[in-house]
């Protein structure tokens, strides 16, 4: 339940065992947590809580050991997550215009699909 007291439903793209579109439901935050995806797991595909939670687990796990190892993760219909390496740079404290070097570090980037771009352009121009 929201703060109203009434429930929401929002649309999640990706199609359930018998391509039907999954739903979130009642979502405490605009965020979606894994809690909420095994949650939908349970209701939705009938998994009990518990492999639901360790199936969400597992998902997240390799995909961050894909990354630190330095691959590239491609969701098909949703996105490409790439590990960049950014080189030290000179920085500036805003504050007081110090001189602070940057050290270099590896960072994660999301590129979305052109389909989930297609998908959110449609909410914008009302085709959804």
């Amino acid at each position: 339940m929201m703060g109203n007291g009434k429930e929401t439903r929002l649309p999640v793209d990706a199609p359930d065992a018998d391509g039907l579109p999954l739903a979130v439901h009642s979502l405490e935050s605009p965020a979606l947590t894994k809690a909420q995806l095994a949650e939908l797991l349970f209701e939705q595909i009938g998994m009990n809580k518990r492999e639901a939670k360790d199936m969400v687990d597992a998902f997240f796990t390799l995909m961050a050991q894909r990354l630190i190892d330095g691959e590239d993760v491609k969701l098909s219909g949703f996105g490409n997550f790439q590990v960049r390496t950014k080189a030290a740079r000179p920085g500036r404290n805003p504050r007081t215009g110090e001189s602070i070097p940057i050290k270099a570090r590896r960072v994660v980037t999301f590129h979305a699909s052109s389909k989930l771009k297609e998908q959110l352009q449609d909410v914008v121009d009302g085709k959804a």
